[in-house]
């Protein structure tokens, strides 16, 4: 695991104070979308399939503030759209790490090079470009639709961590993915340099252009069982290892989809980032008002039954290794033997 350890404490420390305070329903990320518009078109994507008067819109930064405030989360990640293309990004990211929060500037890195050139953004640990790759060259620009893109990441990637950046990568993984050329894939991306790997698979986003790939339950399963089998010592990942675990089907988590809310230009989002039935006023009336039975594995809803996105599970496995002596041995021994 590559998390540094000042962010580990930041967020263990969080978890504590929201057990000891009894507080049973808590957000770890926010999910923020200051904008839906992008200048990619993927076919996996159920984020950009609004009419044009909304692509157009973006929320102001004082908005923004005032969600992340009334929040709380330590860590907000910042997706969208493309938030590159969002005109006070830089202002935004300042706002949030001045006030300590860990910034996961979600990014398919078209833009990255021109903004640093331009310097929009200041090195900072509580900031970290998470870099959108869904494999090596040939499967990614398939994957966001267009020819050149892993290069032009890649580019953007490397002038980061030249300039001091932290740098992640983010992957979604469809059905059809080669367990081969995923290890390869995790190779290249330590050889460029990242800190570190975020994996997930996809979720059926209904407005999606493309519904035949997402992979069910028993595929997820066997991907990650052979795509991670024998890790190699070098491959660093940026998210729990007992997340890898239960997307290896070693164990059996239910969602928390509390723990990763989102807000947008909408409001606060029901019930999660993946699942749109309605948006709440205030996070206090998301949190309280919002019919949480009828979401999760265990609630027999067919739109869940076979996620096991990180905005769902992570939480969930975050919360076992911070509140039980189980979760916080089995993590430290993943991390130590660099098994998941």
């Amino acid at each position: 695991m590559s998390v540094p350890v000042s962010q580990m404490w930041a967020v263990a420390s969080y978890v504590v104070k929201q057990r000891l305070g009894g507080r049973r329903r808590y957000p770890l990320v926010l999910m923020l979308e200051p904008l839906f518009r992008c200048n990619l078109a993927c076919a996996g994507c159920g984020k950009i399939q609004y009419p044009a008067q909304i692509l157009r819109k973006h929320l102001t930064v004082e908005a923004c503030l005032r969600a992340v405030e009334e929040c709380g989360a330590p860590i907000v990640s910042i997706p969208g759209g493309e938030p590159l293309m969002y005109p006070d990004i830089g202002r935004l990211v300042e706002e949030l790490t001045a006030r300590k929060k860990y910034v996961y500037l979600c990014t398919n890195a078209i833009l990255l090079r021109e903004k640093l050139e331009a310097g929009v953004f200041k090195p900072s640990k509580y900031l970290t470009f998470s870099v959108h790759m869904d494999g090596l060259r040939e499967e990614h620009d398939e994957s966001v639709c267009r020819e050149g893109v892993y290069d032009e990441a890649a580019e953007g990637i490397q002038e980061a961590l030249r300039r001091g950046f932290r740098v992640t990568t983010n992957t979604t993984l469809f059905e059809g993915a080669s367990p081969l050329r995923m290890r390869e894939f995790f190779d290249a991306m330590m050889d460029l340099g990242v800190e570190g790997m975020t994996l997930s698979p996809g979720y059926s986003y209904s407005k999606a252009p493309d519904q035949d790939h997402f992979l069910p339950t028993r595929k997820t399963q066997e991907l990650f069982s052979r795509m991670l089998a024998n890790p190699k010592r070098r491959w660093k990942f940026n998210q729990s290892p007992l997340f890898l675990q239960f997307l290896m089907g070693k164990r059996d988590y239910e969602c928390t989809p509390w723990g990763n809310p989102t807000f947008n230009m909408f409001g606060w989002q029901r019930p999660c980032y993946l699942l749109q039935e309605g948006y709440a006023e205030s996070f206090q009336d998301l949190i309280e008002n919002t019919r949480w039975e009828r979401y999760g594995k265990k609630s027999g809803n067919p739109k869940c039954r076979d996620c096991m996105v990180h905005c769902g599970f992570e939480a969930t496995a975050v919360h076992e290794t911070f509140t039980s002596w189980k979760g916080f041995r089995d993590t430290v021994v993943a991390t130590v033997t660099g098994k998941p």
